[in-house]
């Protein structure tokens, strides 16, 4: 990480070295055992259930609500596809949703003959929570079986109000379901207290996990109702491994709990927490002292995404651009059209990130 400065948490968080040699000690493990032997299943039964641990302690849950996944976009397909859907059925999603859930509800809509739709909640970026819950409600039509949202949008950072957006659909018993991609590892988390349905998220951003690997948490009051899309032989053994299919990477788990233990040296949760609103908000603060730049959101930031906009230049190319000759790593996010970094508490090159930018907003 030395070689290059570090603006993509969001998209994907960097391996300390420890994680590295956790995995390749866990694939030497294995053959070391032999695949397949008891000696070897008897570790990776520990494995997974050390992870499970691990990840509910950050969670705030019981262990037996979260299921292994791959990735974030994993954990949303088990959720979205559980409800028991009818012809008629309506989703609502937010206008904020990452493309891999709207790819996720049109193809409900072929398969069960439902609908959905959005409520706006970009051109609300800046609202205040109750708002959020206003026009979320404005949205909901007797068809409404389900919302997906995000704890903290992929592109202005928002967060939304959990708690409260759970109430509003239990109180009409309707489901939840919860894109946090971008908010494990950067929030305080109490998912028990949030009431929410089903959260998913992934280790490999936030985390400083490895790829691959994530997780879902499960309500336990969902898990008879959900209906598994994908079935195999691991869920077969409990219950609440219903969504648990086949094999996994099982190296990657112990990596994802030395990545989790490395963080916490950094302080706790919430220490990390107040850290990254701190250097995001210093940063939104210098970057709307440009005048060529436009932040996405007009209030300081609360999560560590601060997406901005250069007037007369191509988001795509001013992110080549960064990492060509600035050795300046974030990415490009196309709705809207603009970059987007991710602070994490560990970012100390604001500063420099200002300075390129200037050199390439003076360009002709």
């Amino acid at each position: 990480m030395s070689s290059f400065t570090y603006f993509n948490y969001g998209g994907q968080g960097v391996l300390h070295p420890s994680v590295l040699e956790t995995i390749k000690a866990n694939y030497e493990r294995i053959e070391q055992l032999g695949a397949y032997s008891n000696a070897a299943n008897a570790w990776i039964e520990e494995e997974k259930e050390a992870t499970r641990s691990v990840l509910a302690e950050l969670l705030q849950v019981k262990t037996e609500t979260i299921t292994l996944t791959q990735n974030t976009t994993d954990g949303c397909n088990i959720a979205l596809w559980s409800y028991p859907w009818q012809p008629g059925d309506h989703l609502l999603l937010s206008d904020c949703e990452h493309p891999g859930i709207v790819a996720i509800a049109q193809t409900l809509v072929k398969r069960f003959g439902i609908s959905f739709s959005f409520f706006p909640l970009f051109n609300d970026r800046d609202s205040k929570d109750e708002r959020v819950l206003e026009v979320i409600y404005s949205h909901l039509t007797p068809q409404t079986k389900m919302i997906m949202v995000s704890h903290i949008c992929w592109n202005t950072g928002q967060i939304l109000p959990l708690h409260q957006i759970a109430c509003l659909c239990h109180d009409r018993g309707l489901w939840l379901a919860v894109d946090g991609a971008q908010s494990v590892g950067v929030l305080p988390l109490n998912l028990t207290e949030l009431g929410v349905d089903f959260y998913a998220f992934t280790g490999h951003k936030w985390l400083n996990g490895p790829l691959g690997l994530g997780g879902l948490y499960v309500n336990p009051d969902r898990l008879d109702q959900a209906l598994p899309a994908f079935v195999g032989w691991r869920g077969l053994k409990k219950k609440q491994l219903k969504f648990e299919v086949a094999s996994i990477a099982y190296p990657l788990l112990g990596a994802l709990r030395t990545a989790i233990a490395i963080e916490s040296t950094w302080g706790n949760i919430t220490e990390r927490y107040q850290t990254i609103v701190t250097k995001a908000s210093d940063l939104w603060t210098k970057l709307n002292q440009l005048s060529i730049i436009k932040t996405v959101c007009f209030q300081p930031p609360r999560s560590g995404l601060v997406s901005f906009q250069i007037a007369d230049r191509s988001a795509d190319k001013v992110s080549l651009l960064l990492e060509e000759e600035y050795q300046i790593y974030l990415r490009s996010i196309p709705h809207p059209s603009a970059l987007r970094a991710s602070v994490s508490y560990k970012t100390t090159e604001i500063d420099y990130l200002i300075h390129s930018l200037k050199e390439i907003c003076n360009r002709t």
